[in-house]
């Protein structure tokens, strides 16, 4: 076969993709439409939104009953408005251990289940997420604010992850094999670990369920669900329609809970539980270790981003800019593999830095369910108040910005698409994850000085790069300090593919082949023949 990569011309070469992913956000229309519109539900509109709040269990689900949370109800915000969409049962101590309790219960039985059962199980699962993706995007449009266009791009991604895993399920292998010694053999077989708590957070409602309970329910566990309490509609959602696909009684078990560390903790300390499962941020992540430490559990851990996006100047600024707009702004910003960092290289940072502020100072800005909108709110005013001060502060210490930098006034969490330029190395803004709506550029003068310079941080979970030769990227790539890299892209993610970080962005991985490892474990047999 002949060599594609001729040795004399390898810094040439064109590594761009042949296509990149489709954008979440629409470029566009005016600057002036970046000013959130006031917005108001047209009747259609208004019923739409009521009939799929009133198709969501309200309840705790255990042991395959819905049932009341005995510490009363918890409201779920809708964070365009501020108003409150509905109530949820809050769960007490004592819920959860109940939850506990069923899984440790239908542990044997699920663990002997018929491995195509639960390949099934969860095939049938996502047809009808599938089938269900308009009502079931619109559900998480209302729960945490995004776009309706990107939260059925989610929808879709999160059923892949149930489709993926109904696949995987009837690959779990062992190995038998001669000894060296020629005497015996070798025997390894796989099993479930065991009841596992699963801990998702709001930012991805259902994705960051789906790919962790595939694995889980593909692998033979039972497992514990605690979403998140801002959004845990999607959750409820999707462990009704579990629950339709036929899956057996006491294998998902759910509680919602305003008081998440009261409320876990006793699990984790409970001998009988496994494993724990949890993504969110690097400090809880922390602590939940510590807790674990006890039981020694088993730990997947997705934690937080401060993602460097590195543009070299052979890139195409036209693609970079593209690719910078879908790894800044999906979900808002409010995405652990979100670009915290852009590191331009200094010939081309203002042609870079000038076309993403004019793309930023674009997208309109409202309620996700309005039409055109590309933009919508932060989760919460804490969030929103934690940009706003990053902001403030590179801005006081010389940043400027080019487009944004100021809340939104009106009710709901809106923050301005912002781009900021001349960032002096100490805002903070280069070290903690913004997961907002705001671009930081920094210029680079060598391929050193940017590999350092997205190196310096403490998070290692994803970085994107941008340039035309293979030899750069190469040598980029493998001088980069993070679990996962897009070349040419901005986005990452695939249910297919190994999703996780190293240093404080966690352990483990979700997705590919890799992740219904961490449910398994592997018992060896030493024969004797």
């Amino acid at each position: 076969m002949k060599n594609p990569w001729p040795a004399t011309a390898l810094e040439d070469v064109d590594v761009s993709p042949v296509e990149m992913p489709a954008p979440p956000l629409e470029p566009a229309a005016p600057a002036a439409r970046r000013r959130r519109s006031l917005y108001g539900m047209t009747t259609t509109t208004a019923t739409s939104e009521q009939s799929i709040l009133d198709q969501v269990p309200k309840q705790l689900y255990i042991g395959g009953d819905w049932r009341d949370g005995s510490a009363g109800v918890l409201a779920v915000e809708d964070p365009a408005t501020g108003e409150t969409l509905c109530e949820v049962a809050d769960a007490s101590t004592e819920d959860a251990k109940a939850a506990l309790d069923a899984a440790v219960e239908a542990g044997p039985g699920f663990a002997a289940h018929p491995p195509r059962e639960r390949g099934e199980i969860l095939r049938r699962a996502f047809d009808t997420i599938i089938e269900r993706q308009d009502e079931l995007a619109l559900l998480m449009t209302l729960e945490m604010g995004k776009p309706v266009k990107e939260s059925l791009a989610e929808v879709v991604y999160a059923a892949d992850f149930l489709r993926w895993f109904s696949e995987e399920a009837v690959r779990i292998d062992g190995r038998y094999a001669v000894a060296p010694n020629g005497k015996g053999r070798v025997l390894t077989m796989k099993q479930p670990v065991g009841p596992v708590m699963l801990i998702t957070p709001w930012n991805f409602p259902l994705a960051m369920g789906t790919r962790k309970i595939g694995p889980a329910i593909a692998a033979g566990c039972t497992l514990i669900v605690k979403p998140a309490s801002q959004t845990p509609l999607s959750m409820l959602m999707l462990v009704k329609i579990l629950e339709e696909s036929g899956l057996p009684a006491g294998v998902v078990n759910l509680f919602t809970t305003s008081s998440s560390g009261a409320t876990t903790a006793p699990l984790l300390h409970d001998p009988r539980l496994r494993k724990l499962s949890f993504t969110g941020s690097t400090e809880v992540g922390r602590s939940l270790m510590a807790e674990s430490s006890d039981n020694l559990l088993r730990l997947s851990m997705e934690l937080g981003g401060n993602a460097p996006f590195l543009v070299f100047e052979d890139a195409d600024v036209d693609a970079a800019v593209e690719g910078a707009m879908i790894a800044k702004m999906r979900n808002g910003g409010e995405a652990c593999t979100a670009a915290n960092r852009f590191h331009v290289a200094a010939p081309i940072a203002d042609r870079f830095a000038e076309q993403l502020a004019k793309r930023m100072a674009s997208l309109k800005v409202g309620r996700g369910t309005e039409d055109g909108v590309d933009l919508g709110p932060l989760i919460d005013d804490k969030q929103r108040s934690k940009v706003a001060e990053l902001v403030e502060d590179a801005v006081k210490r010389g940043a400027r910005p080019l487009t944004g930098g100021h809340a939104l006034d009106g009710s709901g969490y809106f923050y301005e698409p912002t781009v900021l330029t001349d960032v002096p190395e100490n805002a903070a803004l280069l070290r903690e994850e913004i997961f907002g709506p705001v671009a930081p550029i920094k210029p680079f003068s060598t391929e050193e000085e940017a590999i350092a310079a997205a190196n310096d941080t403490e998070y290692g979970l994803v970085a994107y790069v941008f340039t035309r030769s293979i030899k750069r990227a190469l040598r980029v790539i493998e001088g980069l300090e993070t679990g996962m890299v897009g070349l040419n892209q901005g986005i990452v993610s695939n249910a297919s593919a190994p999703f996780g970080g190293i240093k404080q962005s966690g352990f483990g991985r979700e997705g590919g082949y890799e992740g219904i490892e961490e449910y398994l474990e592997t018992k060896y047999v030493a024969v004797n023949l």
